[in-house]
């Protein structure tokens, strides 16, 4: 519901990016409660129905829609491993459309409401601001509606999408509320946080005790066979294939469009093309008080309101030029600056009363003051436009790359089906000569590997994968367009002999070997420094490097032993002169004594409490309504408000690959 706030200019143009592929994916993703509950039984939703949450169903799409927008977002560049990986994010994405439904159901019976004018307010204001205002300005009603059809939304879908996301803030907000943290908890988190320690530390390295171990070739080979099950078949099937590449971008690149056929498209599309009646317009508005507590607005604010709205008109008809006006006087911040200007607007986009006086004025004309829901504008009309329809030759730029994408797929689904034709009966090379294309043929190459003319994909490697040896030509279809294949020679997957990987059996032993011998000496080392209370001693004894450190913080990082987060974190609730136990940490081992402990200054907390409380109230927050939103749903299901399709839950989980 873009509402007066349109703005002329060129089309600027923005990647929607993740905000828009799902609206509110973000509400609950990571509230999921474990489970899908005990609704299985009566009453199951049914085909393409994954779930039913009071009156309103989850269907099958809807699900699939949000695990791709969910993947994209998690992969954007895709890659060979996302399609493995849409079984996940479906089962995700359907447990939150289940509770985003279940929220927003309780919403709605707990008398919560989204209106349009909080819509407004969020898209001009909110985190869609920068993506339909840019720098305060409306990006067109045409181009509105074309970003969000990039993103696979119409604008309803969107925008009920929003109102949705609103409405489970509120409820949030609701069930928040009462969520309080004490000043004790507020000083126990930022001493925890801000204490710091200084510590001398002795490492001991992984690598400088493999050089230590030396086995025997009687040992290697005992630990072969002790782990020889995880190394069967440990090399891949290989196979050596033949194939064609039909490349649709060249196809493309010669494929040419016809002016009858660009006439045809917009004969058939011409409602595609049509610009309804429009406005350009400006307006000053004077806000009116928002309701106070008891839903009531101030009339005595609502009078000073029209009186200065009324005081702006008479400087307006007094010959006062209009944008210098709207600069100075207007509480519009997406059209002040830019001189009330609110660019061309279409009839169902503004409040009524705006829309009627904007619609209502002959070019030139000015308005006398208009109250809407906002407060008291006053309107010019800089320009006006008919409806019409745009003719073909404003819009042929836009319709050529449609016909010739359309032409060449076409073309390309020929050329393949037609080559596989020639392949099945006269052979893949001379298929080939006769469509001018050249055949490739592999060496033995396995699942993973790139292909020329082909890259690495997934999709095609299980195509040749899933074929016999020396099957007649199949086809495969590709990213760039299609391949026609064969199998010439199979080898299949094999357990390498000991002589063939020795120097993996012989890593893999070192490296379960030093793993141990690590911590037995960390240990050592820990144990010897307590006893003689002495850790550069017992560092000296063992061949340890003792080093120091800084005074450092619980969120630092300390060469050597990197976050003090993990397991050096202990020496925070050390006393100075205190030695500690073993900390083995990958590839090093770590003994430390505190030798200073610094408790922050008051200085620092007064500085720091309210970030501080911030963060612990958020946290808090956050677990009260992950609470909240597991019990709503336990109760739902018990109660049957939640039923799900079993069936369609596991077509979703097995589908390998989804658009």
């Amino acid at each position: 519901m873009i509402r007066a706030l349109q703005t002329a200019g060129p089309t600027v143009k923005i990647v929607l990016g993740a905000i828009l592929l799902i609206i509110c994916g973000s509400m609950v993703v990571t509230l999921i409660p474990g489970g899908l509950g005990s609704s299985f039984g009566m009453g199951t939703p049914g085909q393409g129905v994954v779930a039913t949450v009071g009156g309103d169903q989850v269907t099958t799409l809807e699900v699939q829609r949000e695990a791709r927008g969910m993947l994209r977002q998690q992969f954007p560049k895709g890659g060979a491993q996302t399609a493995t990986l849409l079984p996940f994010f479906a089962s995700q994405a359907a447990q939150n459309l289940i509770s985003r439904k279940a929220l927003l159901a309780e919403a709605e019976r707990l008398g919560l409401r989204a209106t349009d004018e909080e819509l407004m307010d969020e898209l001009q204001h909110g985190r869609y601001a920068a993506t339909f205002f840019p720098g305060g300005k409306f990006v067109g009603e045409q181009e509105y509606e074309m970003r969000l059809q990039s993103a696979d939304l119409t604008v309803p879908q969107f925008e009920r999408g929003v109102k949705d996301e609103i409405l489970f803030n509120k409820l949030r907000n609701l069930v928040t509320g009462s969520v309080l943290v004490t000043d004790a908890e507020v000083r126990r988190e930022f001493e925890k946080k801000n204490t710091k320690v200084k510590f001398d530390y002795a490492i001991l390295r992984k690598d400088d005790l493999l050089k230590q171990i030396h086995p025997t070739e009687a040992e290697l080979k005992a630990f072969y066979e002790r782990n020889k099950g995880t190394y069967n078949n440990s090399i891949p099937e290989k196979r050596k294939i033949r194939y064609v590449v039909i490349d649709n971008a060249k196809i493309q690149a010669q494929t040419t469009v016809s002016h009858d056929e660009l006439q045809a498209y917009y004969n058939q599309h011409r409602e595609d093309y049509r610009v309804p009646e429009q406005v350009n317009v400006r307006h000053i508005l004077i806000k009116t008080p928002l309701p106070g507590p008891d839903g009531k607005v101030d009339p005595k604010g609502v009078e000073e309101a029209r009186k200065k709205a009324e005081d702006v008109l008479k400087q307006v008809k007094a010959g006062g030029n209009f944008t210098d006006l709207a600069k100075k006087y207007s509480e519009d911040p997406g059209s002040a600056k830019e001189g009330g200007s609110l660019g061309f607007i279409g009839k169902g986009r503004t409040v009524p009363e705006f829309e009627k006086t904007a619609f209502s004025l002959p070019k030139g004309g000015t308005s006398d003051v208009v109250q809407s829901s906002y407060g008291f504008h006053i309107l010019h009309v800089d320009d006006k436009q008919d409806a019409h329809l745009k003719t073909l030759d404003e819009v042929k730029d836009q319709i050529e790359p449609l016909i010739k994408q359309e032409k060449s797929a076409r073309a390309a689904d020929s050329q393949a089906a037609s080559l596989l034709r020639q392949a099945r009966s006269a052979g893949l090379d001379k298929a080939a000569a006769a469509s001018g294309l050249e055949p490739i043929t592999t060496d033995f190459v396995s699942r993973p590997d790139s292909l020329p003319g082909i890259g690495s994909s997934a999709q095609f490697m299980e195509a040749v994968f899933n074929q016999r040896e020396k099957a007649p030509p199949d086809e495969a279809q590709l990213e760039q367009g299609y391949a026609i294949f064969e199998v010439l020679a199979v080898k299949p997957p094999a357990t390498p002999t000991f002589e063939e990987i020795r120097s993996r059996v012989e890593s893999e032993f070192k490296n379960e070997r030093v793993a141990a011998l690590l911590s037995q000496k960390t240990q050592e080392l820990s144990d010897r420094a307590k006893a003689e209370h002495d850790l550069k001693k017992a560092a000296k004894e063992l061949g340890a490097t003792v080093k120091n450190s800084d005074l450092v913080l619980p969120e630092g990082q300390v060469p050597d032993i990197g976050s003090m987060a993990g397991g050096a974190s202990v020496a925070f609730t050390m006393k100075p002169g205190d030695i500690s136990g073993p900390i083995v940490n990958g590839n090093t081992g770590v003994v430390l004594v505190v030798n200073e402990k610094q408790d922050p200054t008051p200085q620092d907390f007064d500085a720091k409490k309210d970030q501080v409380r911030d963060s612990l109230l958020q946290s808090k927050q956050q677990d009260m309504f992950g609470l909240f939103v597991t019990n709503l749903r336990s109760e739902m299901e018990k109660s049957g408000k939640i039923k799900i399709n079993p069936e369609e839950m596991n077509n979703l989980t097995r589908s390998r690959e989804e658009g």
